[in-house]
């Protein structure tokens, strides 16, 4: 079962959208400025790191990327079972999962960051982060430092983050240390994050949350609070609101994918953290990370190779050793051949004749080596592998690239080896 994981702040970093400028999941960028009434793309392609660090714009950033790359992913014909994000990667999670619409996400974030931003300046606080510290010890930390400070995120076994005023965290770090505490290290943050020390932004998300239409998720997504899954879309804005002031359970949320069956986790956006927690919290699963277009090639030989646990696409299928990608051989417009279909996976590219159902006479659900797949432009796109079609990717008319997959293939028996 294939999860889709999207990281919080903390993750952005300077030109972090070049790599993505040329590819056709970047015209998000252009949608997402219109909504949010700045030039986002300037945020992605020529901000500073001391331009990017400021709460509203690191988290506008990261979210606007998370959603470029997850459009390229799915993009692949890859969807998850379900999906969770890190403290702000939880509305890029809802907005995957189709709970939150793309624009009500760029707005909330908007509003979150300006919320958070503000609640920073009048409660000034830090964070640290613990290593080598069980979440108890880091809790008794926290209540003997006698001050205002706080467990912010259960990150992964033996991390832990604290969060609080300058001095609480001081206090609290130093506790942990005598506690066995291994490494503490300040996080460069302007605001005290998921502690109380961010009840002044709560009025004014609220209220942008309660602008908001939620919609029930069509995949299960698993909350940060409590690390349980909500399908009641009115569960959501109190959800978020919690989120705000109380601690990020992202080994508890990790732990529920994987109770769950989860076998392969991606991370989608900027950097690789949350994959890197994943490996600690559940050994048995696949963590892989997707920050530039190159780790989608990287994705797809993972996710076709015997060597990899099956993963979850639209269909219901799974990716096992026995299926493969048809790609294309180069750039250009997409033309099916008419007498390929998949069966039962909706109409045949092109035409309103229904896949499965009444089909033309001559139409083929099975391939064999070197049968003709289609066209781009005028080059033929011939299968290397004999089998059946169970997905077509792209459309007719579609524009493609060279390399892109455009139909998952189950090999036939006698072509596997």
């Amino acid at each position: 079962m294939l999860v889709f994981t999207f990281p919080g702040q903390g993750s952005q970093r300077a030109a972090m959208g070049v790599p993505w400028a040329e590819h056709p999941s970047w015209e998000l960028v252009g949608e997402a400025s219109e909504i949010a009434g700045r030039d986002l793309s300037a945020l992605l392609l020529d901000a500073s790191l001391e331009e990017l660090t400021p709460t509203a714009n690191a988290q506008m950033a990261t979210f606007v990327l998370s959603l470029v790359v997850l459009d390229a992913v799915e993009r692949l014909g890859l969807a998850p079972a379900a999906c969770a994000g890190h403290s702000l990667g939880e509305y890029t999670a809802l907005t995957a999962a189709g709970a939150v619409a793309f624009e009500d996400g760029i707005r909330l974030v908007a509003a979150r960051g300006a919320a958070m931003a503000g609640a920073g300046e009048d409660a000034p606080g830090t964070m640290a982060v613990l290593m080598g510290i069980s979440d108890d010890d880091a809790q008794a930390a926290c209540q003997r430092a006698e001050g205002d400070v706080w467990v912010a995120n259960f990150n992964a076994p033996g991390q832990v983050v604290i969060a609080g005023t300058d001095e609480g965290v001081r206090r609290a770090s130093a506790v942990a240390k005598e506690l066995g505490c291994k490494r503490s290290r300040a996080i460069p943050v302007s605001g005290a994050f998921h502690t109380p020390l961010m009840s002044g932004a709560r009025a004014a998300l609220r209220k942008a949350l309660d602008a908001v239409t939620f919609r029930a998720p069509e995949v299960a997504v698993v909350a940060n609070v409590d690390a349980h899954v909500h399908d009641d879309p009115a569960d959501w804005p109190g959800l978020l609101s919690a989120q705000l002031c109380g601690p990020v359970r992202w080994r508890q949320s990790v732990e529920t994918l994987a109770g769950f069956g989860a076998t392969v986790l991606l991370e989608l956006g900027p950097g690789g953290v949350l994959s890197g927690l994943a490996r600690r919290i559940a050994p048995e699963l696949r963590a892989l990370s997707v920050s530039e277009p190159a780790d989608l090639d990287a994705l797809v030989e993972a996710v076709t190779s015997g060597e990899d646990p099956p993963v979850h696409h639209p269909a219901g299928e799974h990716l096992y050793v026995s299926e493969r990608l048809v790609v294309s051989p180069c750039a250009g417009i997409f033309t099916p051949e008419s007498s390929v279909s998949a069966p039962g996976m909706g109409l045949i590219p092109g035409t309103d004749v229904e896949a499965g159902g009444s089909r033309p006479t001559g139409t083929a659900d099975s391939v064999a080596i070197g049968d003709l797949m289609g066209r781009v432009g005028v080059t033929e796109v011939r299968t290397p592998f004999a089998g059946s079609v169970v997905r077509w990717l792209v459309q007719r008319g579609d524009r493609v690239k060279e390399g892109e997959p455009i139909a998952w293939l189950h090999r036939a028996p006698e072509d596997d080896g």
